[in-house]
């Protein structure tokens, strides 16, 4: 791994990622998420907690973020969020590369990299909001080349940081580990692989027994996730729309690759995270440009490296050409950085926004709409979203609302009561700066 066109093409990426999501922040196209994580971060040796959420155990089990907390508390910036996610999509290329290398040619290891940054899924996760599956695909392509490589210490610890992931990781490594076990029984390798199954057993159990419920109490809800499995007969008259859906993730997540990955028996250990997202009744787990693809594409990388070493080193070169070229043609084609929705000029709309949002009280409650929260939620505990229905009342001490941000959900669902709000004396006016309305509440406030 002292190839340093390898390193120079990581530094790239990650200079190309951070300056895209930058230019994404600085023009208020950001989403909810981005907040969530933000709040989370910073409290993280605090409550761990966000006023959407509440406790963030009750949602993941993402020990992850306790480290990114450090470095936001170093580097207090929402761009902090930003550059870690893209160090951390750079950080998936080098274990190919050195998994392809040990059985290849240093060309075909340096092209197999090459197709891991230029990778569509991996772009969209890294390029989307924040969040704790950015580090997946990083942690496990290291874990499994650590094992691949027989440096077992370093195995168990890249374990360790991917069950630290989040809690669908541990699922995903005890079956791994299973087959592990079953594939290198009676070796060091087996040993190791079934004693990661247990203990990815252990975490899940943990978190769902224990961490889970203690930190859900009270609030009457269950593992939000299980949503997304939910299936019941309404939701079969969309079974044949589904089914295309998911046929085209496939194509999207394979055809890169040009399938190389159904060529290695390691295409198995990335059955489970890929059915994670195949039999969400939910389409945006299959849908490219969300976190959601963080969950399989480690296990995925790891086959098609697997793959890409067995071929002879000339016709893996050429195929790896091919790999190359269609990653450019899905960004030419499905791009899913949405760059129409995602990147644009910052405008003088979005200033007006940030003034405002500068001069409010440090330490407030405010209620707001999903571009003004995730420019807020870092500095301030009490930034919230507006409620999503109409008919709760608000009692947050301010309320923000920025008319030239139309497409907001929130705002299409809450401004007509904040308006009405304002006619009933329950919240005065403070600052009116273009479309942008600043209102604080008479009396009490929360």
């Amino acid at each position: 791994m002292r190839d340093k066109l390898l390193w120079a093409g990581c530094l790239a990426y990650c200079a190309v990622c951070t300056t895209l999501g930058a230019l994404k922040y600085l023009a208020h196209r950001n989403l909810v998420d981005f907040g969530i994580f933000a709040q989370t971060v910073s409290s993280a040796f605090g409550c761990f907690c966000n006023p959407i959420e509440g406790s963030h155990w009750a949602f993941h089990f993402s020990p992850i973020l306790y480290p990114v907390g450090v470095a936001v508390a170093l580097a207090h910036s929402p761009l902090t969020l930003v550059a870690l996610q893209a160090i951390a999509g750079a950080l998936a290329a080098p274990p190919v590369y050195a998994i392809v290398r040990a059985r290849s040619t240093r060309g075909a290891a340096r092209l197999a990299a090459i197709v891991v940054l230029l990778y569509p899924p991996l772009a969209g996760l890294v390029f989307g909001d924040f969040h704790e599956n950015g580090f997946a695909p990083a942690a496990v392509a290291w874990t499994l080349y650590a094992f691949d490589a027989g440096m077992l210490g370093w195995a168990l610890f890249g374990a360790v940081v991917t069950l630290a992931v989040k809690e669908d990781q541990a699922v995903f490594l005890a079956v791994a580990g299973a087959l592990g076990a079953w594939a290198y029984r009676g070796t060091p390798r087996g040993r190791l692989a079934g004693g990661v199954a247990v203990l990815a057993v252990a975490v899940a159990v943990a978190f769902f027994a224990v961490i889970q419920p203690n930190a859900a109490a009270g609030t009457g809800g269950s593992w939000q996730p299980e949503r997304f499995y939910a299936w019941s007969s309404a939701d079969v008259p969309g079974a044949a729309t589904g089914l295309a859906a998911r046929a085209g993730f496939v194509l999207l997540a394979f055809a890169p690759l040009l399938f190389l990955p159904f060529r290695s028996r390691a295409m198995w250990i990335a059955a489970a995270p890929l059915a994670e997202v195949l039999f969400s009744r939910m389409p945006t787990a299959f849908t490219m440009g969300t976190h959601y693809a963080g969950a399989w594409i480690g296990y995925v990388f790891f086959a098609f490296a697997c793959a890409v070493r067995a071929l002879p080193p000339h016709r893996a070169r050429v195929l790896l050409g091919a790999c190359i070229a269609l990653c450019v043609v899905e960004f030419l084609v499905a791009d899913p950085l949405h760059p129409g929705l995602n990147l644009r000029v910052r405008e003088a709309r979005d200033g007006r926004l940030d003034d405002v949002i500068w001069t409010l009280p440090p330490g407030v409650s405010v209620a707001t709409q999903e571009e003004a929260y995730t420019h807020l939620a870092l500095a301030n505990p009490y930034a919230r979203l507006l409620p999503e229905d109409p008919g709760v009342l608000t009692s947050a001490c301010f309320v923000l609302l920025d008319w030239e941000f139309p497409e907001s959900a929130r705002l299409q669902e809450y401004g007509r009561t904040a308006r009405a709000l304002v006619r009933l004396g329950l919240y005065v006016p403070v600052r009116s700066d273009g479309g942008v309305e600043l209102y604080r509440r008479i009396g009490p406030c929360r």
